[in-house]
């Protein structure tokens, strides 16, 4: 039997790191939306009279539409054009953030940062892509380091920046500053990158993206809920049944269409399921952490925004560090895909683990060792289960791969606040003081302002303090026991039986280690 035709390789751009600093210009400013916002809560409930429910819906809105979008996002851009997305990306990031600096009612700022999402879905998707696109062969891990890199400053420095704007201007500028950045970003993009899409010109997939997108947002905003309205309440229900009945039927449609938008054939593959079940238990636990991490060292602690910030930094700069050297690239060809996830995975779970044994006890030393082992952990992982994605994805579908990888990352960091954040709120209530009532454990304002006297108020704080044990601990095992899940089925898909040839669409980013 006739093996099928490999077209021959395409030469690597010449502007390809140029290219690079582009894209990531853009990633930055798209991930560091995703948490920004949150140190200038007090600020918008004072100026535009925000209440919870709008403060709420201020952070979700650009969550939702940018999940719910991204495998619909990556599908388009495979159809019209990677670079015409990424403008069109661009173009719509700087135009809702603009709207959202001049935002004068808490409507408008949603409205702003729902139309920001939009741009976000473009701009993860294709930013991605276009690395795959521009750089071949051994490259591949050190470009796909480089941009994790970005993407990992960029989710851990929002609150910096933030902290570091609110503390000379006003709340706007949060958002402002995104506008002289998309503007770059649209110039360099026009002169630099190449245009590339799928050369097959299937027809646009649109029952996919509607159930594809209908599903996402439904079962995300379940997720986000869920600790809010409590799991069992109606609202939080009916979003999750809509969202699974929405992802149920778009598999369904996806296996029987001619011209799916994702094909699920990519799931027949073993290093591709390996990498998406590795990015959801990275996410997973860097997202959790940092969410819990963040309120354990405002208030129990004491430090303000911008000292908190500060102290959550060292985990963003191990991760840029390690990955602009080059580490896990030349890692990657010596132990293969499944050495790397196993080594980093495990990695951040110790870390996840050191946080949670030493963090309460120990003060800022202790979060400080265990945030350096899990950017150590990151800083490994990432790259390859990134490049085991994309590497199991036929080229012209990079954009549709892309999509997957930023799906996974979403679903995994909401999944993570959610289940920590329930396990920290459940410890919390059952290690409160009887003098605190059970309705103040909602939070740990709430119960330090019911607290009757400085005795009662330390107890809560040990409360907190021992919720955010439990809640690591879960997240250490559940990072742990995925990693080895992943590892396993990545070293499988290295290890193919002999005389069985490899399947079509798994494109090697670099050679598996023997």
């Amino acid at each position: 039997m006739s093996q099928p035709s490999v077209p021959p390789p395409i030469a690597p751009h010449p502007r390809r790191w140029v290219i690079l600093a582009v894209v990531c210009l853009a990633t930055l400013v798209v991930l560091l939306d995703n948490t920004v916002l949150n140190v200038a809560i007090p600020s918008l409930t004072e100026d535009l009279g925000a209440g919870t429910a709008d403060i709420q819906w201020m952070i979700n809105a650009y969550a939702l539409v940018q999940s719910g979008l991204l495998l619909t996002a990556g599908s388009l851009s495979d159809r019209y054009g990677r670079k015409r997305a990424l403008l069109v990306g661009l173009a719509l990031f700087g135009l809702g953030s603009a709207a959202a600096a001049l935002a004068q009612t808490s409507g408008q700022l949603i409205a702003a940062r729902a139309g920001m999402g939009i741009g976000g879905a473009l701009l993860m998707t294709t930013t991605l892509a276009v690395v795959m696109q521009v750089f071949q062969g051994p490259e591949v891990p050190k470009a796909i380091g480089i941009w994790g890199a970005v993407s990992s400053l960029g989710f851990a420095g929002g609150p910096l920046l933030g902290g570091v704007l609110l503390a000379h201007f006003w709340w706007g500028s949060i958002f402002l500053i995104n506008v002289p950045v998309a503007l770059l970003g649209l110039v360099a993009v026009a002169r630099l990158l190449p245009e590339s899409k799928d050369p097959s010109g299937r027809r646009p997939d649109v029952p996919g993206a509607v159930l594809s997108t209908v599903g996402m947002v439904g079962l995300v905003y379940a997720i986000i809920s869920g600790p809010v309205h409590g799991w069992g309440s109606g609202p939080v229900l009916l979003a999750a049944g809509v969202g699974l009945a929405a992802l149920a039927g778009f598999v369904a449609w996806e296996v029987h269409t001619p011209t799916p938008m994702l094909d699920m054939g990519f799931f027949r593959n073993r290093r591709f399921n390996g990498a998406v079940a590795g990015g959801i238990l990275v996410a997973f636990g860097m997202a959790g952490s940092l969410f819990l991490l963040t309120q354990y060292l405002q208030l129990v602690l004491g430090y303000r925004p911008l000292e908190a910030g500060l102290r959550m930094s060292p985990l963003a700069l191990v991760i840029v560090l390690l990955n602009l050297s080059g580490v896990g690239a030349r890692l990657l060809p010596k132990i293969g895909f499944a050495g790397a996830v196993a080594i980093g995975m495990g990695l951040l779970a110790g870390g996840l683990a050191v946080v949670a044994a030493m963090g309460s006890g120990h003060g800022y030393p202790g979060l400080l060792a265990g945030l350096l082992l899990m950017g150590c952990g990151i800083a490994v992982a990432s790259p390859a289960m990134a490049a085991a994605v994309m590497g199991a994805i036929p080229p012209e579908r990079a954009g549709a791969g892309a999509g997957v990888q930023g799906t996974v990352t979403e679903f995994g960091g909401g999944l993570g606040v959610a289940v920590l954040g329930a396990v920290l709120g459940s410890r919390f209530a059952a290690g409160l003081p009887g003098s605190v009532p059970a309705s103040a454990a909602k939070s740990l304002l709430e119960a330090l302002a019911a607290a009757p006297d400085e005795a009662a108020r330390t107890a809560v704080r040990d409360a907190f303090a021992h919720g955010l044990t439990g809640s690591q601990l879960i997240g250490a095992a559940a990072v742990l026991l995925g990693g080895l899940l992943s590892a396993a089925l990545l070293y499988r898909a290295d290890r193919p039986t002999p005389g069985a040839p490899a399947a079509p669409q798994e494109q090697d980013a670099v050679p598996a280690a023997h």
